[in-house]
C-alpha cells in the first residue's frame, strides 16, 4: 500500500516535468485528484524547500532549483560509472577474467558493476549485480573499509566476525593489520574467505581523498598464477590511478 502524501509529493514533481510552463493550484488539484485545500500546504513546503517555484505573476508553479541539483547528482554519479564502465572493459580485455565494482552499503558490499570477457572460459565465475556480501570477507570490502580504524570496524561487526570458510578473517587484530597493508599498498587480496576455491584482488577508488568504491578482479584459484596474480595487480591499481586523476564533484 502506498504512503498517500509522499505519493501526492511524487505526482506532483512528475506533473510538473511534464508542464514546462507550469500550472496553477486549480489545474494540478483537477490532474492529480486532491483537493485545494490539501494539496495547498504540500505545495507552500515544497516552494519553501525550493523544490517547485511560484511564478509572482502567473501563480504557475514550476519545478525550482532543488530538483536540478538533484537531476544534476544523478548525472554525475552517471557519469562515474559509465567511467567506470570503460575502465573495467579494459581490465577484462587484458586479464580475461570477471571485474567488478562495489560500494559500502550498511556493513556489506553492494555489488554495482559487472564486466565478463566475452571469450568462452572452462569455468565462469556466477556472480550478479546487486549482490551483497559482508565487508570484511571480500577484498571489494576490505579495500572500501581499509581507511576504518579497527574501533570503527567493530562498530560495524558487534556480534563478531562469522566464519564463511576456515579461512574467514575471524579475528580484529589480523584484520586491522590487512586494512593497514591496504593503505599503504592500496590493494586488497583475498583467498577463499567467503568462497571456496576464488581469489579476488581490489583497488580503493577515491575521490577528493573519500573512498567511495572499489574495483576487483576474481579468479579461480587454478587459475591464478603468480604472472597472472602480478599481472591484475599491475591493472586494478592503474584503474586506481585513471579513476583518481578524474574529478567526481
Amino acid at each position: 500500500m502506498s504512503h498517500k502524501p509522499t505519493e501526492r509529493v511524487l505526482n506532483i514533481l512528475n506533473l510538473l516535468s511534464v508542464n514546462a510552463d507550469g500550472l496553477t493550484l486549480t489545474e494540478i488539484s483537477k490532474a492529480i485528484s486532491v483537493p485545494k485545500s490539501t494539496l495547498f500546504p504540500i505545495l507552500q513546503t515544497m516552494t519553501d524547500m525550493n523544490y517547485i517555484q511560484l511564478g509572482k505573476d502567473s501563480f504557475r508553479y514550476k519545478l525550482g532549483i532543488s530538483t536540478f541539483c538533484i537531476g544534476s547528482s544523478y548525472s554525475q554519479d552517471e557519469y562515474m560509472l559509465e567511467f567506470a564502465k570503460s575502465i573495467m572493459k579494459n581490465v577484462v580485455t587484458e586479464i580475461k577474467e570477471i571485474c567488478q565494482m562495489g560500494v559500502l552499503e550498511g556493513n556489506n558490499v553492494l555489488y554495482v558493476l559487472k564486466e565478463e570477457p566475452e571469450v568462452g572460459l572452462d569455468i565462469r565465475i556466477i556472480s550478479r549485480v546487486g549482490k551483497r556480501l559482508p565487508a570484511y570477507c571480500t577484498a571489494l570490502g576490505k579495500a572500501l573499509i581499509s581507511n576504518y580504524e579497527i574501533e570503527e570496524v567493530k562498530k560495524l561487526y558487534p556480534k563478531g566476525l562469522i566464519s564463511y570458510t576456515e579461512n574467514t578473517i575471524t579475528d580484529f587484530d589480523i584484520l586491522n593489520n590487512q586494512l593497514l597493508t591496504i593503505r599503504k599498498e592500496h590493494i586488497a587480496k583475498e583467498y577463499e574467505e567467503i568462497t571456496k576455491g576464488l581469489c579476488c584482488y581490489a583497488v580503493p577508488l577515491e575521490s577528493n581523498g573519500n573512498v567511495i568504491a572499489a574495483l576487483s578482479v576474481s579468479v579461480p584459484n587454478f587459475r591464478a598464477t603468480k604472472e597472472k596474480l602480478n599481472l591484475i595487480t599491475e591493472l586494478l591499481l592503474n584503474a586506481r590511478r585513471q579513476f583518481g586523476n578524474v574529478n567526481f564533484k
